[in-house]
């Protein structure tokens, strides 16, 4: 795994972050590096596959980047046949999906789509990942992004959101922006690639407090909406489509 070493230099984070080659070529070691609950999440998604897709189901996964989320799905359906849908708008990304020897030979149906995933078509669906995606989607056009979600889910579908958060409480966001640089010192990440990929995400991730995301699914349509893990600032809510 290349590890990440983007931010290392001084001035390296003065553009807008962007999914680009050079992001991909690193994005399993940054990922597993900065996000506190990484694995728990995509635990979920195995979990959320193995529980509530039928055989023959269709899942999608919305900012796939290089296919963590869609192969947890494939790995929680096991041998069930399955349509298995990764879309990015990255083309770095998804040419790395494609290439990818792990979605070779599956019982699933894996395909990948370079897209803006505010304009893919989301239908008949058991099973939708957002995996760390929503917050980089423009919060204007967040709430009609989980509407069209909600409507291309079949009844008892279910919507797997994993997130960074924020928090309303100025002393509680304190806290979990120190332990969160914690976790990254804890990583290997020097205090200059630290400041240089904050800078870089500055305008780019954009979060939401958890509160807003429940109010969001639920005047969407959704019920059960449960934060099914958190750790620090980042967390995961499943959340089901009524019926089935």
């Amino acid at each position: 795994m290349p590890k990440d070493t983007l931010f290392n230099a001084p001035g390296s984070g003065d553009q807008p972050f962007r999914f680009d080659a050079r992001v991909a070529e690193v994005f399993d070691d940054m990922i597993s590096r900065s996000v506190p609950g990484y694995a728990e999440a995509l635990a979920t998604v195995r979990a959320m596959a193995a529980a509530r897709v039928p055989d023959g189901g269709r899942c999608f996964d919305l900012g796939c980047s290089l296919g963590a989320a869609t192969h947890a799905i494939c790995h929680g359906l096991e041998h069930r046949p399955a349509e298995v849908i990764g879309v990015d708008n990255s083309e770095a990304m998804i040419a790395r999906c494609m290439g990818d020897p792990a979605f070779q030979n599956l019982p699933q149906t894996v395909r990948f789509v370079e897209q803006d995933l505010t304009r893919t078509e989301i239908t008949d669906a058991s099973l939708v990942v957002l995996n760390y995606t929503l917050q980089f989607v423009p919060p204007g056009q967040r709430r009609h992004l989980v509407a069209r979600i909600f409507e291309g889910l079949r009844p008892g579908g279910v919507l797997v959101i994993s997130e960074k958060f924020r928090f309303e409480n100025a002393a509680v966001q304190d806290l979990m922006t120190t332990q969160h640089l914690d976790f990254k010192r804890s990583n290997g990440y020097t205090e200059l690639e630290i400041a240089g990929k904050r800078n870089a995400l500055e305008d780019v991730l954009i979060a939401d407090t958890r509160a807003r995301h429940v109010g969001r699914l639920e005047t969407a349509g959704f019920r059960g909406v449960t934060l099914w893990q958190a750790h620090l600032n980042f967390g995961t809510f499943v959340a089901f489509k009524p019926g089935g």
